[in-house]
């Protein structure tokens, strides 16, 4: 692997102990200042349609990250280039709270046969959807700050509408992007319950909202309606191996590295990573917002991200959602695997500078 720069480790550190909780991501002791990559925790819960609890997956990650250890088989040594933790938003957990509600009240309005014409309801909706518009616009702001400075980027949500505004940033920057998107879900509606920033919209939004984005490739996608089927037949840019795909090419006995190399081969130069944890199989994320059958184990998660990697592409910059600790809080394996999940897409994204 080709050397690269590495940030400043201060006297004292060791990387082999346990871990420090100082407010950074895996404890590490580097300012997002001094950083190659850049960890931004958006702790939204807004547009969730079933289970809720990703507005605690930032923090229940950045706990469960204290227990990773930083020697990594793929990436030795990646670590020391420098990942840094953005400051957070405090106002973020307070809106998204009060925000929720009032989804809440749409959903179960929608639920009980309520009437599309209710100026009730369209209060409600607009006040959603201008606070996830906004939300958007800081997430935007907030991630071209680092950008501009050099840095990679990844979003720790959170539910999965919150990446936009660091997908539009990174588009903007990189033209020809590609979005490697692993996912339960394709996320193609135009809008969901009224919510037009909705987690299941984020990559309609993207697609809109970023023209020089070239290619959507879509992995593990088992839950779909029949919209979304259309959009991704009908749109060049998308590309999707679904979970019923993938599985009947496995049954026929096709291996994974030889369908890791055919979703790869989809992808442009320049690679964004949207990855929602309930892509996995629902026994690492059994808390995730929208849990369904099926879905890839963690390590072959790892194998694709690892031969995006070696692939000589780069990921320019990534997100993490959808992580839900446990209601009862007795459970940590959802942010375990979370946090896990998040070091891997961090050293990759570094190696592959």
């Amino acid at each position: 692997m080709e050397e690269k720069k590495t940030a400043r480790i201060p006297d004292g550190f060791d990387p082999n102990g346990p871990g420090i909780a100082n407010g950074n991501y895996f404890g590490l002791p580097f300012a997002p200042e001094e950083s190659s990559l850049v960890l931004i925790p958006v702790p939204w819960d807004v547009t969730v349609s079933y289970r809720e609890g990703t507005a605690l997956g930032p923090g229940a990650i950045l706990d469960a990250s204290l227990q990773v250890d930083l020697y990594d088989v793929h990436c030795p040594g990646v670590w020391k280039r420098g990942i840094g933790t953005a400051e957070l938003d405090d106002t973020w957990p307070l809106r998204s709270r009060m925000l929720r509600e009032e989804a809440r009240r749409v959903i179960e309005h929608w639920e009980t046969g309520g009437s599309p014409d209710s100026e009730s309801l369209r209060r409600r909706l607009r006040r959603v959807n201008e606070g996830a518009e906004r939300l958007e616009a800081e997430v935007y702001a907030e991630a071209s700050r680092w950008l501009d400075a050099g840095k990679t980027v990844g979003v720790v949500g959170g539910e999965h509408s919150v990446p936009l505004g660091l997908i539009r940033a990174v588009a903007e920057r990189h033209p020809g992007l590609g979005i490697l998107h692993v996912d339960a879900h394709a996320d193609l509606r135009e809008a969901y319950e009224g919510f037009v920033r909705s987690h299941a919209s984020i990559m309609f939004n993207a697609l809109r909202e970023a023209p020089s984005l070239a290619s959507l490739v879509q992995v593990g996608v088992r839950d779909f309606c029949d919209e979304e089927a259309r959009l991704a037949a009908d749109d060049p840019r998308v590309t999707m191996f679904d979970g019923p795909g993938l599985s009947a090419s496995k049954f026929a006995g096709e291996s994974w590295h030889s369908l890791c190399e055919r979703i790869v081969a989809r992808l442009p130069q320049q690679v964004y990573v949207s990855f929602d944890i309930d892509g996995l199989t629902p026994q690492y994320c059994p808390h995730t917002g929208t849990p369904v059958p099926g879905g890839l184990t963690f390590d072959e998660a790892v194998y694709l991200l690892s031969r995006v990697a070696a692939s000589g592409r780069r990921i320019v910059g990534f997100d993490l959602c959808e992580v839900a600790p446990a209601p009862s809080g007795d459970d940590e394996w959802d942010a375990n695997v979370g946090a896990r999940m998040l070091y891997k897409l961090c050293l990759f994204a570094l190696s592959s500078e």
